[in-house]
């Protein structure tokens, strides 16, 4: 199913911080009593990959549907580079299509959901950014979106994705800026087409992808669209 599904498709470094002690205590003189003062314990903040992992939704969040990475066996590419695309602007559509990260982010990470083996699949892709590069992402998803109307053709070792058209779509504002988009696509004679959602939180992008893989695996159409409630689940957690 997973091989049908891409077919269809994709630090902060932490900051050392040390506390000012005494000349060999390890403590702090208090200036009253003249006894040692403990210093103040220091947390690191998290790395952009634990801030990632905090902020995507879990079972609870989406009324116990199990929310798994992405299996790798029949992934469409390992990384952004190894896509190859007809159109260069049409790659952060192919990205977001086969669950790889947009632009040049400080962290990645994808989860699955699915209600069942033969129900549609939903992907989240959660990324981070230093400062601007979220913003700058979202100019290349309107640029393509805008500009690949006609389709695409895409390519990787998983295999040939080819797209007959691409339209953008209405979807409830969300975070600093949201958009999305519906693709189509033509496979074995048979009419797929799947949604994408796009939504900016600060300087965190999450990517929002349906797949119905069965369909594909049966030779029937298929309209995957995305599930209200774990946009609304996830958008929420980004807040």
């Amino acid at each position: 199913m997973k091989r049908a599904a891409m077919l269809a498709a994709s630090a902060f470094s932490a900051l050392s911080l040390a506390a000012l002690t005494a000349c060999g205590t390890g403590a702090e003189s208090d200036g009253t009593t003249g006894e040692p003062r403990p210093s103040a314990s220091v947390t690191k903040p998290p790395t952009p990959a634990e801030r990632l992992a905090g902020l995507m939704v879990t079972p609870a969040d989406v009324d116990g549907q199990p929310v798994e990475p992405p299996s790798d066996d029949f992934r469409f590419a390992k990384s952004p580079e190894d896509v190859t695309v007809d159109q260069r602007v049409c790659a952060p559509l192919a990205r977001a299509a086969n669950q790889l990260p947009l632009g040049d982010p400080q962290a990645d990470l994808t989860r699955v959901l699915s209600k069942g083996p033969t129900a549609t699949h939903t992907y989240i892709t959660l990324t981070t950014y230093a400062a601007g590069g979220a913003q700058a992402v979202m100019n290349e998803m309107k640029k393509a979106v805008d500009s690949c109307g006609d389709g695409f053709t895409a390519k990787a070792s998983g295999g040939t994705s080819s797209y007959d058209s691409v339209t953008a779509e209405q979807v409830a504002p969300a975070g600093d800026e949201s958009l999305g988009f519906k693709a189509a696509m033509t496979f074995r004679g048979v009419t797929h087409t799947h949604h994408t959602e796009v939504v900016r939180h600060g300087e965190v992008i999450g990517v929002y992808f349906a797949v119905d893989g069965m369909a594909f695996a049966d030779a029937r159409p298929s309209n995957a669209k995305l599930p209200e409630t774990v946009v609304k689940a996830q958008n929420a957690r980004l807040k």
